[in-house]
């Protein structure tokens, strides 16, 4: 069992409940300007997305930890791994990441169903249903299978897309009963950003053994240097876009602003670790602290929007 846990490798799940927490900070905002209570839709829908995106996350570190393995990128060096250290078998890797495929359907089909059960949403249902089947495809091809996309450096982009904008918005479309906004993909791309930069860390922790394996990462693509300044673009560009929704495109809506500017100090605690490691291993610890500093500015967001919903 211990064996399987560290493969689920939970400490990345704050990150993906980020994706819940804002998409859900932005629906209950929406139902509230159009004076709509939160209820059970709301909150069922809303526990539907975080339960799905967390099985999400757990299948895309099972095809991680079984891809590697099987294209070369981590062997007995890498005792954290599961299958490349030899404490699961291949086969009962596949097995468990279609079991949790299969979880993650299911979940999201309950989920949307939940959402648009006695409305006329059909189409927009099926479509998120198609886009959950998209995101489970993207989860196992990132390092599994022939020709994955990660190898070729898209995994940022993958991240982006799917727990920034679709993850985001989707789930603040589901959970405000439709409701759509252009500016939703601001505060979107601050949790994709924030999950590309962990996805960087992990890239330049793992830098060498990429490197060997031909795994062409951008921290592989940039070297060193180039991979802190990409950093540093990354979590600029997030801030920048959560400060341009909250404080301009949708100022004075939003509760709990001071505590939300004061973690940025964590984010700025990172840079400065980025810029002054001497090793690549003294990065492992700070994927866990940007994951849960992005968790808990989406929990206050979340907070402000459900705690006194009157």
């Amino acid at each position: 069992m211990g064996d399987w846990v560290q493969a689920a490798r939970l400490r990345t799940l704050p990150l993906a409940a980020a994706t819940a927490l804002v998409g859900g900070a932005l629906g209950a905002r929406s139902l509230r300007l159009e004076g709509a209570a939160l209820d059970a839709r709301f909150w069922g829908t809303f526990v539907g997305v975080l339960l799905t995106v967390w099985v999400l996350q757990v299948l895309s570190n099972f095809a991680n930890d079984y891809g590697d393995a099987a294209n070369g990128a981590d062997g007995a060096h890498r005792p954290d791994r599961a299958v490349a250290s030899g404490r699961i078998a291949p086969w009962a890797m596949k097995r468990a990441i279609v079991l949790t495929a299969a979880k993650a359907v299911g979940l999201g089909v309950a989920t949307v169903a939940w959402a648009t059960w006695g409305t006329m949403a059909i189409v927009p249902a099926l479509g998120w249903v198609a886009a959950g089947l998209v995101s489970i495809a993207a989860a196992y091809r990132y390092t599994a299978g022939k020709n994955p996309y990660g190898y070729g450096g898209w995994g940022d982009l993958s991240v982006l897309i799917f727990f920034g904008w679709l993850g985001v918005v989707g789930t603040a479309v589901l959970t405000s009963g439709g409701a759509f906004s252009w500016g939703w993909f601001l505060p979107a791309t601050f949790v994709g950003a924030m999950g590309m930069a962990v996805l960087n860390l992990n890239n330049m922790r793992d830098v060498e053994g990429d490197a060997a394996a031909g795994k062409r990462t951008w921290a592989t693509r940039l070297g060193h240097r180039g991979s802190r300044w990409y950093h540093t673009v990354l979590l600029a560009a997030g801030w920048l876009a959560l400060a341009g929704y909250l404080w301009v495109a949708d100022a004075g809506g939003w509760r709990g602003g001071m505590w939300i500017a004061l973690m940025g100090l964590a984010f700025a605690r990172n840079l400065r670790v980025v810029w002054t490691a001497e090793r690549p291993a003294e990065l492992d610890g700070e994927l866990k602290k940007v994951a849960l500093a992005t968790a808990v500015v989406g929990l206050f967001l979340f907070l402000g929007q459900t705690a006194n919903p009157t």
